[in-house]
């Protein structure tokens, strides 16, 4: 027993041709040509950031995240400064993102601090010239306020010393400003006639003193006389005194006397 060439079925060895193919057995026999192999695709690898095999990580630039940060911080508490660096870190920001290769993110981040720094010193000038008008009219505001003030407690000295002459009219007028505040000790029913910061000598910027030529130094004592006068430049221009007439007298150069100009 033989096998057919062509079907691989037994026939008899003398067959000449085969009974299941039908092929002549007699001729030459080739083996039949062998099928050519099959390949297939390989599998397409995920996309970068998909999470699988190949997946490249990616983070924020730190960079990018502190110029907003700083751009933030100087609108709230570091003006012009915070800008700076806002501006700074947002072009170096972006520039690392870019190089990245897509490694980092926060482009967004990044821009919104270039644009909000660009847009504080786009304000610059404006702000510059709202404060050379608010500045000086506001210190002329203290300083006349000041001036209003000092004026004020002179006028409650004129009535301190006068209840204190009443109260104690064996000492007659204080010299002291002490003695006409909480802490007076020579006469206790002359006390706490002015405030704590009036009796200290200092207050609303003016230092307030006893002009002592007004006082005669006798007991009782029948005349008083106290300056007025501010601490620095930025704190009044004019200075101011009274005494026992109540009339309030000004000076602009020095400090006041009897004989300066009355307040009108």
């Amino acid at each position: 027993m033989k096998k057919c060439p062509y079907c691989a079925e037994a026939v008899q060895d003398d067959t000449q041709v085969c009974p299941h193919c039908r092929m002549s057995l007699t001729g030459n026999v080739y083996a039949a040509p062998p099928q050519p192999p099959v390949y297939s695709e390989p599998p397409a690898p995920p996309p970068l950031g998909g999470g699988g095999f190949g997946t490249m990580p990616t983070e924020t630039s730190g960079k990018a995240t502190a110029s907003l940060v700083c751009a933030i911080a100087a609108y709230v508490i570091a003006p012009f400064v915070g800008a700076i660096a806002a501006i700074v870190l947002g072009h170096l920001g972006l520039s690392e993102i870019k190089k990245s290769a897509g490694r980092l993110k926060g482009h967004g981040m990044a821009v919104a601090g270039l644009v909000l720094g660009y847009v504080q010193f786009a304000f610059i000038p404006f702000i510059l010239i709202i404060a050379a008008i608010a500045i000086p009219n506001l210190l002329r505001a203290r300083m006349a306020a000041n001036e209003a003030l000092a004026v004020g407690s002179l006028r409650t000295l004129v009535t301190a010393e006068i209840t204190y002459s009443s109260s104690c009219p064996r000492i007659g007028f204080a010299y002291s400003l002490k003695e006409l505040g909480p802490a007076g000790s020579v006469c206790v029913e002359g006390k706490n006639l002015i405030d704590f910061n009036l009796a200290s000598g200092l207050k609303s910027g003016y230092r307030f003193t006893p002009h002592m030529s007004s006082f005669t130094g006798q007991a009782p004592e029948t005349s008083f006389g106290w300056n007025a006068d501010p601490v620095t430049n930025a704190t009044g221009t004019r200075h101011f005194f009274v005494d026992q007439t109540g009339v309030i007298r000004l000076s602009g150069t020095g400090p006041a006397d009897q004989d300066s100009q009355p307040l009108q």
